[in-house]
Protein backbone atom coordinates (compact mmCIF):
# COMPACT_ATOMS: atom_id res chain seq x y z
CA UNK A 1 0.00 0.00 0.00
CA UNK A 2 1.43 3.41 -1.00
CA UNK A 3 2.02 6.10 1.60
CA UNK A 4 -0.20 9.20 1.73
CA UNK A 5 0.77 12.85 2.18
CA UNK A 6 -1.69 15.60 3.05
CA UNK A 7 -0.76 19.22 2.17
CA UNK A 8 -2.72 21.92 4.03
CA UNK A 9 -2.32 25.50 2.75
CA UNK A 10 -4.81 28.29 2.01
CA UNK A 11 -2.76 29.39 -1.02
CA UNK A 12 -3.73 26.91 -3.80
CA UNK A 13 -0.84 27.82 -6.10
CA UNK A 14 1.74 27.27 -3.36
CA UNK A 15 0.10 23.98 -2.30
CA UNK A 16 0.11 22.71 -5.88
CA UNK A 17 3.74 23.75 -6.27
CA UNK A 18 4.66 21.74 -3.16
CA UNK A 19 2.74 18.76 -4.53
CA UNK A 20 4.65 18.91 -7.84
CA UNK A 21 8.01 19.10 -6.07
CA UNK A 22 7.16 16.16 -3.81
CA UNK A 23 5.78 14.10 -6.71
CA UNK A 24 9.03 14.63 -8.62
CA UNK A 25 10.96 12.99 -5.82
CA UNK A 26 8.35 10.47 -4.67
CA UNK A 27 6.19 9.47 -7.66
CA UNK A 28 4.73 6.48 -5.81
CA UNK A 29 3.31 8.57 -2.95
CA UNK A 30 -0.38 9.60 -2.96
CA UNK A 31 -0.78 13.35 -2.35
CA UNK A 32 -3.96 15.14 -1.22
CA UNK A 33 -4.53 18.90 -0.98
CA UNK A 34 -6.81 21.06 1.14
CA UNK A 35 -6.88 24.73 2.03
CA UNK A 36 -8.86 24.35 5.23
CA UNK A 37 -7.67 23.02 8.60
CA UNK A 38 -11.09 21.68 9.60
CA UNK A 39 -11.28 19.68 6.37
CA UNK A 40 -7.77 18.34 7.06
CA UNK A 41 -8.98 17.00 10.41
CA UNK A 42 -11.88 15.23 8.72
CA UNK A 43 -9.47 13.59 6.26
CA UNK A 44 -7.33 12.40 9.19
CA UNK A 45 -10.37 10.92 10.93
CA UNK A 46 -11.79 9.20 7.87
CA UNK A 47 -8.78 7.82 6.02
CA UNK A 48 -5.59 8.79 7.81
CA UNK A 49 -2.28 9.91 6.29
CA UNK A 50 1.40 9.07 6.80
CA UNK A 51 2.69 12.65 6.63
CA UNK A 52 1.06 16.09 6.84
CA UNK A 53 2.59 19.36 5.62
CA UNK A 54 0.75 22.42 6.89
CA UNK A 55 1.11 26.15 6.55
CA UNK A 56 1.55 27.86 9.90
CA UNK A 57 -0.62 30.93 9.20
CA UNK A 58 -4.11 30.12 7.90
CA UNK A 59 -7.57 31.60 8.53
CA UNK A 60 -10.06 29.82 10.83
CA UNK A 61 -7.62 27.13 12.06
CA UNK A 62 -3.94 28.02 12.08
CA UNK A 63 -1.13 25.51 11.73
CA UNK A 64 -0.30 25.45 15.45
CA UNK A 65 -3.90 24.60 16.42
CA UNK A 66 -4.17 22.12 13.54
CA UNK A 67 -1.00 20.41 14.80
CA UNK A 68 -2.44 20.11 18.31
CA UNK A 69 -5.79 18.68 17.19
CA UNK A 70 -4.22 16.39 14.57
CA UNK A 71 -1.95 14.80 17.18
CA UNK A 72 -5.01 14.20 19.37
CA UNK A 73 -6.52 12.19 16.50
CA UNK A 74 -3.29 10.41 15.57
CA UNK A 75 -0.58 10.78 18.26
CA UNK A 76 2.12 9.28 16.03
CA UNK A 77 1.39 11.49 13.01
CA UNK A 78 4.44 13.07 11.34
CA UNK A 79 3.81 16.80 10.77
CA UNK A 80 6.01 19.29 8.92
CA UNK A 81 5.06 22.96 9.35
CA UNK A 82 5.77 25.49 6.58
CA UNK A 83 5.66 29.28 6.95
CA UNK A 84 6.85 32.44 5.30
CA UNK A 85 7.34 34.07 8.68
CA UNK A 86 9.92 31.71 10.09
CA UNK A 87 11.86 32.43 13.20
CA UNK A 88 13.84 30.47 15.75
CA UNK A 89 11.11 31.03 18.34
CA UNK A 90 8.35 29.77 16.02
CA UNK A 91 10.41 26.70 15.10
CA UNK A 92 11.14 25.82 18.73
CA UNK A 93 7.46 26.27 19.66
CA UNK A 94 6.32 24.02 16.81
CA UNK A 95 8.85 21.30 17.60
CA UNK A 96 7.96 21.34 21.29
CA UNK A 97 4.30 21.01 20.34
CA UNK A 98 5.03 17.79 18.43
CA UNK A 99 5.99 18.87 14.90
CA UNK A 100 8.57 16.67 13.21
CA UNK A 101 10.22 19.44 11.17
CA UNK A 102 9.91 23.14 10.30
CA UNK A 103 10.48 24.70 6.85
CA UNK A 104 10.41 28.34 5.78
CA UNK A 105 9.20 29.88 2.52
CA UNK A 106 10.49 29.99 -0.12
CA UNK A 107 11.01 26.26 0.27
CA UNK A 108 14.13 24.83 -1.34
CA UNK A 109 13.53 21.61 -3.27
CA UNK A 110 16.42 19.66 -1.72
CA UNK A 111 15.45 20.64 1.83
CA UNK A 112 11.80 19.76 1.15
CA UNK A 113 12.57 16.34 -0.34
CA UNK A 114 15.04 15.53 2.44
CA UNK A 115 12.50 16.44 5.14
CA UNK A 116 9.70 14.53 3.37
CA UNK A 117 11.91 11.44 2.94
CA UNK A 118 12.77 11.37 6.65
CA UNK A 119 9.15 12.04 7.61
CA UNK A 120 7.84 9.20 5.43
CA UNK A 121 10.46 6.84 6.83
CA UNK A 122 9.44 7.80 10.36
CA UNK A 123 5.78 7.21 9.51
CA UNK A 124 6.58 3.81 8.02
CA UNK A 125 8.58 2.72 11.07
CA UNK A 126 5.87 3.89 13.47
CA UNK A 127 3.26 1.99 11.45
CA UNK A 128 5.36 -1.18 11.55
CA UNK A 129 5.85 -0.80 15.30
CA UNK A 130 2.11 -0.43 15.84
CA UNK A 131 1.49 -3.54 13.77
CA UNK A 132 4.13 -5.48 15.72
CA UNK A 133 2.68 -4.37 19.06
CA UNK A 134 -0.78 -5.45 17.91
CA UNK A 135 0.55 -8.86 16.87
CA UNK A 136 2.51 -9.22 20.10
CA UNK A 137 -0.64 -8.43 22.05
CA UNK A 138 -2.35 -11.36 20.38
CA UNK A 139 0.24 -13.66 22.01
CA UNK A 140 -1.10 -12.73 25.49
CA UNK A 141 -3.65 -15.54 25.59
CA UNK A 142 -0.97 -18.22 25.31
CA UNK A 143 2.25 -16.53 26.45
CA UNK A 144 1.69 -15.29 30.00
CA UNK A 145 4.10 -12.72 31.35
CA UNK A 146 5.09 -9.07 31.23
CA UNK A 147 8.75 -9.21 32.23
CA UNK A 148 11.23 -7.59 29.89
CA UNK A 149 12.46 -10.96 28.60
CA UNK A 150 8.90 -12.08 27.85
CA UNK A 151 8.07 -8.80 26.10
CA UNK A 152 11.13 -9.21 23.90
CA UNK A 153 10.00 -12.74 23.07
CA UNK A 154 6.52 -11.54 22.03
CA UNK A 155 8.04 -8.82 19.86
CA UNK A 156 10.32 -11.39 18.21
CA UNK A 157 7.38 -13.69 17.52
CA UNK A 158 5.40 -10.85 15.94
CA UNK A 159 8.38 -9.82 13.81
CA UNK A 160 9.18 -13.28 12.39
CA UNK A 161 5.49 -14.12 11.91
CA UNK A 162 5.25 -11.35 9.33
CA UNK A 163 7.66 -13.18 6.98
CA UNK A 164 7.68 -16.63 5.40
CA UNK A 165 11.32 -17.50 6.15
CA UNK A 166 12.49 -20.57 8.09
CA UNK A 167 12.74 -20.00 11.85
CA UNK A 168 15.03 -21.68 14.39
CA UNK A 169 13.67 -21.50 17.94
CA UNK A 170 16.38 -21.99 20.56
CA UNK A 171 16.04 -22.40 24.31
CA UNK A 172 16.38 -24.65 27.32
CA UNK A 173 13.99 -27.54 27.90
CA UNK A 174 10.65 -26.44 29.31
CA UNK A 175 10.76 -22.86 28.01
CA UNK A 176 7.78 -23.28 25.67
CA UNK A 177 9.49 -23.56 22.29
CA UNK A 178 6.59 -25.48 20.73
CA UNK A 179 4.16 -22.88 22.09
CA UNK A 180 6.25 -20.15 20.46
CA UNK A 181 6.17 -22.05 17.15
CA UNK A 182 2.39 -22.31 17.37
CA UNK A 183 2.13 -18.55 17.94
CA UNK A 184 4.36 -17.82 14.95
CA UNK A 185 2.10 -19.92 12.76
CA UNK A 186 -1.11 -18.44 14.23
CA UNK A 187 0.06 -14.87 13.59
CA UNK A 188 1.45 -15.57 10.11
CA UNK A 189 -0.13 -15.42 6.69
CA UNK A 190 -0.38 -19.22 6.86
CA UNK A 191 -2.67 -19.21 9.90
CA UNK A 192 -5.56 -20.74 7.95
CA UNK A 193 -3.34 -23.62 6.82
CA UNK A 194 -2.37 -26.67 8.89
CA UNK A 195 0.19 -26.62 11.70
CA UNK A 196 1.96 -29.99 11.90
CA UNK A 197 4.33 -30.66 14.83
CA UNK A 198 6.84 -33.52 14.62
CA UNK A 199 8.72 -34.69 17.72
CA UNK A 200 11.81 -35.86 15.83
CA UNK A 201 13.61 -37.76 18.66
CA UNK A 202 10.40 -39.67 19.54
CA UNK A 203 10.25 -41.35 16.10
CA UNK A 204 12.74 -44.19 15.40
CA UNK A 205 15.28 -43.18 12.78
CA UNK A 206 14.19 -45.91 10.36
CA UNK A 207 10.61 -44.58 10.47
CA UNK A 208 11.30 -40.82 10.52
CA UNK A 209 11.94 -40.56 6.78
CA UNK A 210 8.64 -42.31 5.98
CA UNK A 211 6.78 -40.13 8.53
CA UNK A 212 8.13 -36.92 7.05
CA UNK A 213 8.19 -37.74 3.33
CA UNK A 214 5.68 -40.59 3.02
CA UNK A 215 6.23 -43.83 1.07
CA UNK A 216 4.92 -45.66 -1.95
CA UNK A 217 3.24 -49.05 -1.84
CA UNK A 218 5.79 -51.85 -1.42
CA UNK A 219 8.61 -49.49 -0.40
CA UNK A 220 9.43 -51.76 2.55
CA UNK A 221 8.01 -54.72 4.43
CA UNK A 222 4.56 -53.80 5.71
CA UNK A 223 4.05 -50.92 3.26
CA UNK A 224 0.89 -52.46 1.80
CA UNK A 225 -0.38 -49.08 0.63
CA UNK A 226 1.02 -45.65 -0.20
CA UNK A 227 1.08 -43.00 2.51
CA UNK A 228 1.58 -39.27 2.25
CA UNK A 229 4.10 -37.77 4.64
CA UNK A 230 3.77 -34.95 7.12
CA UNK A 231 5.38 -32.43 4.76
CA UNK A 232 2.54 -32.98 2.30
CA UNK A 233 0.00 -32.82 5.16
CA UNK A 234 1.42 -29.41 6.13
CA UNK A 235 1.17 -27.91 2.63
CA UNK A 236 -0.19 -24.38 2.78
CA UNK A 237 0.76 -24.15 6.46
CA UNK A 238 3.75 -24.73 8.73
CA UNK A 239 5.66 -27.79 9.90
CA UNK A 240 7.50 -27.83 13.23
CA UNK A 241 10.58 -30.05 13.47
CA UNK A 242 10.87 -30.33 17.23
CA UNK A 243 14.40 -30.87 18.69
CA UNK A 244 16.07 -30.86 15.29
CA UNK A 245 19.49 -31.22 16.94
CA UNK A 246 18.78 -34.85 17.83
CA UNK A 247 18.29 -36.27 14.32
CA UNK A 248 20.91 -38.37 12.56
CA UNK A 249 23.39 -37.09 9.97
CA UNK A 250 21.73 -39.12 7.20
CA UNK A 251 18.35 -37.57 8.02
CA UNK A 252 19.97 -34.14 8.09
CA UNK A 253 21.18 -34.67 4.53
CA UNK A 254 17.68 -35.56 3.34
CA UNK A 255 16.18 -32.55 5.11
CA UNK A 256 18.74 -30.28 3.49
CA UNK A 257 17.44 -31.21 0.05
CA UNK A 258 13.90 -30.36 1.14
CA UNK A 259 14.98 -26.93 2.34
CA UNK A 260 16.97 -26.27 -0.83
CA UNK A 261 14.54 -27.56 -3.45
CA UNK A 262 11.21 -27.26 -1.58
CA UNK A 263 10.35 -30.78 -2.70
CA UNK A 264 10.25 -34.22 -1.08
CA UNK A 265 10.76 -37.70 -2.46
CA UNK A 266 8.61 -40.44 -0.83
CA UNK A 267 10.47 -43.54 0.34
CA UNK A 268 10.66 -45.97 -2.58
CA UNK A 269 9.40 -43.37 -5.04
CA UNK A 270 11.09 -41.94 -8.13
CA UNK A 271 9.13 -38.70 -8.58
CA UNK A 272 9.71 -35.61 -6.47
CA UNK A 273 6.72 -33.81 -4.97
CA UNK A 274 6.74 -30.02 -4.56
CA UNK A 275 5.71 -28.80 -1.09
CA UNK A 276 4.56 -25.32 -0.07
CA UNK A 277 5.34 -25.28 3.64
CA UNK A 278 7.06 -23.00 6.13
CA UNK A 279 9.64 -24.78 8.25
CA UNK A 280 9.97 -24.04 11.97
CA UNK A 281 12.54 -25.93 14.03
CA UNK A 282 13.33 -26.04 17.74
CA UNK A 283 16.39 -27.15 19.65
CA UNK A 284 17.66 -27.12 23.22
CA UNK A 285 21.16 -27.98 22.06
CA UNK A 286 24.06 -25.75 21.02
CA UNK A 287 24.05 -26.37 17.27
CA UNK A 288 27.31 -24.45 16.52
CA UNK A 289 28.98 -26.69 19.11
CA UNK A 290 27.50 -29.79 17.46
CA UNK A 291 28.79 -28.52 14.11
CA UNK A 292 32.33 -28.22 15.49
CA UNK A 293 32.03 -31.78 16.82
CA UNK A 294 30.88 -33.06 13.43
CA UNK A 295 27.41 -34.00 14.69
CA UNK A 296 25.36 -31.43 12.78
CA UNK A 297 25.62 -30.21 9.21
CA UNK A 298 26.72 -26.61 8.93
CA UNK A 299 24.82 -26.08 5.65
CA UNK A 300 21.59 -27.37 7.23
CA UNK A 301 22.11 -25.05 10.19
CA UNK A 302 22.30 -21.99 7.95
CA UNK A 303 19.26 -23.13 5.97
CA UNK A 304 17.24 -23.45 9.18
CA UNK A 305 18.66 -20.42 10.92
CA UNK A 306 17.32 -17.73 8.58
CA UNK A 307 15.46 -16.16 11.52
CA UNK A 308 16.14 -16.95 15.18
CA UNK A 309 13.90 -16.73 18.24
CA UNK A 310 15.37 -17.38 21.69
CA UNK A 311 13.00 -18.49 24.45
CA UNK A 312 14.16 -17.12 27.82
CA UNK A 313 14.57 -19.39 30.87
CA UNK A 314 12.19 -18.77 33.76
CA UNK A 315 15.00 -17.36 35.90
CA UNK A 316 15.09 -14.35 33.54
CA UNK A 317 11.37 -13.70 34.07
CA UNK A 318 11.18 -14.31 37.81
CA UNK A 319 8.79 -11.39 38.35
CA UNK A 320 6.29 -13.21 36.12
CA UNK A 321 6.15 -16.33 38.32
CA UNK A 322 3.09 -15.18 40.37
CA UNK A 323 1.21 -14.32 37.17
CA UNK A 324 2.17 -17.61 35.50
CA UNK A 325 1.35 -19.66 38.59
CA UNK A 326 -2.10 -18.06 38.86
CA UNK A 327 -2.69 -18.71 35.16
CA UNK A 328 -1.73 -22.38 35.47
CA UNK A 329 -3.86 -22.74 38.61
CA UNK A 330 -6.95 -21.38 36.83
CA UNK A 331 -6.21 -23.55 33.81
CA UNK A 332 -5.86 -26.71 35.93
CA UNK A 333 -9.07 -25.98 37.86
CA UNK A 334 -10.92 -25.69 34.55
CA UNK A 335 -9.41 -28.96 33.31
CA UNK A 336 -10.43 -30.75 36.53
CA UNK A 337 -13.87 -29.08 36.68
CA UNK A 338 -13.07 -27.55 40.07
CA UNK A 339 -14.06 -24.27 41.66
CA UNK A 340 -11.41 -21.54 41.30
CA UNK A 341 -8.52 -21.65 43.78
CA UNK A 342 -5.94 -19.09 44.90
CA UNK A 343 -2.33 -19.35 46.02
CA UNK A 344 -1.45 -18.07 49.49
CA UNK A 345 1.22 -15.35 49.73
CA UNK A 346 3.57 -17.85 51.45
CA UNK A 347 3.23 -20.32 48.58
CA UNK A 348 3.79 -17.59 45.99
CA UNK A 349 6.90 -16.40 47.84
CA UNK A 350 8.21 -19.96 47.95
CA UNK A 351 7.57 -20.47 44.23
CA UNK A 352 9.39 -17.23 43.39
CA UNK A 353 12.50 -18.41 45.24
CA UNK A 354 12.81 -21.72 43.38
CA UNK A 355 15.58 -22.16 40.77
CA UNK A 356 13.17 -23.82 38.26
CA UNK A 357 15.74 -25.82 36.33
CA UNK A 358 12.84 -27.28 34.33
CA UNK A 359 11.60 -23.75 33.54
CA UNK A 360 7.93 -23.06 32.77
CA UNK A 361 7.09 -26.73 32.30
CA UNK A 362 8.33 -27.51 35.82
CA UNK A 363 6.29 -24.62 37.24
CA UNK A 364 3.17 -25.80 35.42
CA UNK A 365 3.56 -29.37 36.70
CA UNK A 366 4.12 -28.11 40.24
CA UNK A 367 0.92 -26.06 40.10
CA UNK A 368 -0.97 -29.08 38.77
CA UNK A 369 0.18 -31.12 41.77
CA UNK A 370 -0.80 -28.32 44.12
CA UNK A 371 -4.29 -28.28 42.61
CA UNK A 372 -4.70 -32.00 43.14
CA UNK A 373 -3.46 -31.92 46.74
CA UNK A 374 -5.52 -28.88 47.80
CA UNK A 375 -9.12 -29.78 48.64
CA UNK A 376 -10.05 -26.22 49.64
CA UNK A 377 -10.15 -22.86 47.90
CA UNK A 378 -6.64 -21.68 48.81
CA UNK A 379 -3.32 -23.46 48.33
CA UNK A 380 -1.30 -23.31 51.55
CA UNK A 381 2.25 -24.40 52.44
CA UNK A 382 0.96 -27.71 53.79
CA UNK A 383 -0.35 -28.54 50.31
CA UNK A 384 2.99 -27.61 48.78
CA UNK A 385 4.82 -29.93 51.19
CA UNK A 386 2.30 -32.67 50.56
CA UNK A 387 2.48 -32.28 46.78
CA UNK A 388 6.26 -32.53 46.83
CA UNK A 389 6.37 -35.46 49.23
CA UNK A 390 8.63 -33.76 51.76
CA UNK A 391 9.62 -35.95 54.69
CA UNK A 392 8.94 -33.37 57.35
CA UNK A 393 6.74 -30.40 58.03
CA UNK A 394 7.75 -27.12 59.63
CA UNK A 395 8.16 -28.73 63.08
CA UNK A 396 9.93 -31.90 61.94
CA UNK A 397 6.67 -33.79 61.41
CA UNK A 398 5.24 -35.41 58.35
CA UNK A 399 2.34 -33.38 56.94
CA UNK A 400 -0.75 -34.85 58.57
CA UNK A 401 1.33 -37.13 60.82
CA UNK A 402 3.11 -37.03 64.14
CA UNK A 403 6.64 -37.14 65.52
CA UNK A 404 8.81 -40.17 64.85
CA UNK A 405 11.70 -41.60 66.80
CA UNK A 406 14.11 -40.74 63.99
CA UNK A 407 13.91 -36.96 64.10
CA UNK A 408 10.58 -36.61 62.34
CA UNK A 409 11.33 -38.96 59.41
CA UNK A 410 9.31 -42.15 58.97
CA UNK A 411 10.57 -45.23 57.23
CA UNK A 412 10.09 -45.04 53.47
CA UNK A 413 7.23 -47.55 53.40
CA UNK A 414 5.23 -45.80 56.13
CA UNK A 415 5.95 -42.33 54.69
CA UNK A 416 4.80 -43.38 51.24
CA UNK A 417 1.63 -44.97 52.61
CA UNK A 418 0.79 -41.84 54.59
CA UNK A 419 1.19 -39.56 51.55
CA UNK A 420 -0.89 -41.89 49.39
CA UNK A 421 -3.63 -42.08 52.00
CA UNK A 422 -3.66 -38.29 52.36
CA UNK A 423 -3.80 -37.86 48.61
CA UNK A 424 -6.61 -40.39 48.23
CA UNK A 425 -8.72 -38.76 50.96
CA UNK A 426 -8.26 -35.32 49.42
CA UNK A 427 -9.06 -36.64 45.97
CA UNK A 428 -12.19 -38.43 47.13
CA UNK A 429 -13.41 -35.32 48.96
CA UNK A 430 -12.97 -33.19 45.84
CA UNK A 431 -14.53 -35.56 43.34
CA UNK A 432 -17.49 -36.51 45.55
CA UNK A 433 -18.13 -32.85 46.35
CA UNK A 434 -17.99 -32.07 42.67
CA UNK A 435 -20.50 -34.77 41.75
CA UNK A 436 -22.74 -34.34 44.78
CA UNK A 437 -21.95 -37.89 45.90
CA UNK A 438 -22.91 -39.45 42.54
CA UNK A 439 -20.61 -42.49 42.36
CA UNK A 440 -21.22 -43.19 38.66
CA UNK A 441 -20.35 -39.63 37.66
CA UNK A 442 -17.35 -39.58 40.03
CA UNK A 443 -16.07 -42.84 38.53
CA UNK A 444 -16.41 -41.40 35.02
CA UNK A 445 -14.43 -38.27 35.93
CA UNK A 446 -11.78 -40.36 37.70
CA UNK A 447 -11.43 -42.76 34.78
CA UNK A 448 -12.30 -45.75 37.00
CA UNK A 449 -14.90 -48.48 37.02
CA UNK A 450 -17.77 -47.76 39.42
CA UNK A 451 -16.99 -50.87 41.50
CA UNK A 452 -13.31 -49.90 41.74
CA UNK A 453 -14.16 -46.43 43.03
CA UNK A 454 -16.55 -47.90 45.61
CA UNK A 455 -13.76 -50.17 46.88
CA UNK A 456 -11.39 -47.19 47.22
CA UNK A 457 -14.06 -45.27 49.15
CA UNK A 458 -14.62 -48.24 51.43
CA UNK A 459 -10.88 -48.77 52.07
CA UNK A 460 -10.51 -45.14 53.12
CA UNK A 461 -13.43 -45.26 55.51
CA UNK A 462 -15.59 -42.86 53.53
CA UNK A 463 -19.31 -43.36 53.23
CA UNK A 464 -20.42 -44.67 49.86
CA UNK A 465 -23.53 -42.78 48.81
CA UNK A 466 -25.74 -44.40 46.24
CA UNK A 467 -26.95 -42.80 43.04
Amino acid sequence: MSQRILIVDDEPDFAQGLARLIASGFPEVEISLTGDGAEALEILKSSGVDLMLSDLRMPRLNGQELLHRALEIEPGLTVILVTGFGSVEAAVTALKAGAYDFLTKPVKRDELLRSVQKGLERGRLLGENRALRALAGRCESTLVGRAQAMCRLKESIAAVAASDYNVLICGESGTGKELVAGNIHRLSGRAKGPFVAVNCPAIPEQLLESELFGHVKGAFTGADKARQGLFVSACGGSILLDEIGDISMSMQTKLLRVLQEREIRPVGGNAAVKVDVRILATTNRNLPELISEGEFREDLFYRLNVLTVNTPPLRESREDIPRMAAHFLNQTCLEMHLAPKTLSPEVLACLCERPWHGNVRELQNTVRRLTVFCPGNQVEMVHLRLAEGRLSGPNGTWPGGGETDEGGIDAYKEAKARVLNEFTRNYLEQILARTGGNISEAARLAGLERVSLQKIIKRNGASSPTD
